[in-house]
């Protein structure tokens, strides 16, 4: 019990990637998060993972996970948005599956359904903006699978703000027509899954639209920001996550 205490202690003098990178350090972290259920506007059961500022209320955002599913890393992350001042609810599309390998994570996304995915999202939306904690504002966030249902779900329903993280992404102006708030995009000049020639594409609808969008391009590889997988690059990372707090505080206030 005095090992685990003086773990739980000495997390807030770690940096995010050290805490991100050891397991045991992640799920302490992860403990500042509750799951919360709803039922969604479709008549599903779904669950997520929220970590409250300090201050309340406050703008929230909505973080999806990568491919992984909601793994102790995003619920870090959650933790991580809520000491920034957000309400931070980390959604769960997978319905309690986390995969271990990419075999799985291949078959868990591929196993979603886009129509109860989209569900979700905008009942968290829904939810989170009726939120006594919350000031009325919401943000999506996603990385990898997540980055690509952060931009699907500011489509369905009007958030304040979207950040991807090398996500999949629509490529017509008329898939983009409904964004509202403005874009952040964080993307890896090695990826070959999500290519320059995807962004461009996007970026091209987005102007088409008449939509913002800033986009930012790094020497680095797919999941450059994740500390636990081999692309992992710390100080693209950090300049990442330096540019999407600023742009958060910018568009949420």
């Amino acid at each position: 019990m005095l090992a685990r205490r003086t773990l739980m202690t000495g997390l807030a003098g770690l940096p995010l990637a050290a805490i991100l990178a050891d397991p045991r350090l992640a799920a302490l972290a992860a403990e500042a998060t509750e799951t919360v259920s709803i039922t969604t506007k479709g008549g599903e059961t779904v669950s997520g993972a929220i970590a409250l500022p300090a201050t309340q209320p406050a703008a929230a955002l909505l973080l999806i996970h990568e491919w992984w599913g909601l793994n102790n890393e995003i619920k870090t992350m959650a933790a991580e948005f809520a000491k920034e001042g957000y309400v931070a609810l980390a959604a769960d599309l997978y319905g309690g599956s986390v995969a271990t390998s990419p075999q799985e994570a291949q078959a868990l996304m591929q196993s979603v359904d886009n129509k109860k995915a989209t569900d979700t999202l905008v009942s968290w939306i829904e939810w989170l903006r009726a939120n006594p904690a919350v000031n009325g504002k919401v943000a999506t966030i996603g990385w990898c699978f997540g980055g690509g249902w952060a931009i699907n779900a500011a489509i369905a329903t009007p958030v304040e703000a979207t950040v991807i993280y090398y996500g999949q992404l629509p490529q017509s102006a008329a898939e983009v027509k409904s964004v509202a708030g403005p874009v952040l995009g964080h993307f890896g000049e090695k990826d070959k899954f999500i290519t320059r020639e995807m962004v461009a594409g996007f970026e091209r609808a987005m102007k088409e639209a008449g939509k913002p969008l800033t986009v930012h391009w790094y020497d680095a590889d797919h999941a450059f920001a994740n500390p636990t997988g081999a692309n992992y690059d710390k100080d693209d990372a950090q300049v990442a996550l330096k540019r999407t707090l600023e742009f958060l505080k910018q568009a949420l206030g």
